[in-house]
């Protein structure tokens, strides 16, 4: 077994508490289903913020949807001139025996301006993800 990095990025809205860890939680869960990830196999995460986003940390939807144990950690992306703005990105740091050409990277809304080449994704059913969401916060609660 090994580990892989596992990424995924995506706008919001608003700088609002609900707009971010509800992209957050989408993101996540699409991560997480796309590659099968177990959070008993994760290293830890890393959650970073475009400067214009501050209303809450996206860590906590990780927590939400049962990431107690795991170590997460927020920051800051660089403020680079022309850079994406109102994005939160996400690196999982997971011990897998998946070849890294096996993962599932998730660029959803605006990031899918960072990775064209990966912003084509399987097939999802929104509302049977929401439905997800909504049974694992509530299994967390």
């Amino acid at each position: 077994m090994v580990c892989r990095g596992v990424r995924g990025a995506t706008t919001v809205e608003a700088n609002s508490r609900e707009a971010i860890l509800k992209e957050t939680q989408k993101l996540l869960a699409l991560m997480i289903r796309f590659n099968e990830i177990d959070s008993e196999d994760v290293a830890s995460a890393t959650f970073t913020l475009t400067r214009d986003l501050d209303a809450e940390f996206p860590a906590l939807a990780a927590r939400q949807l049962g990431w107690r144990d795991v170590p997460l950690l927020c920051s800051y992306e660089l403020n680079v001139p022309g850079s994406l703005q109102k994005c939160i990105r996400i690196l999982v740091h997971w011990n897998t025996e998946k070849t890294q050409c096996e993962i599932t990277h998730v660029y959803l809304g605006g990031a899918q301006k960072l990775r064209p080449d990966l912003a084509e994704l399987p097939a999802v059913d929104f509302a049977e993800l929401e439905a997800w969401i909504a049974e694992h916060i509530s299994q967390t609660s």
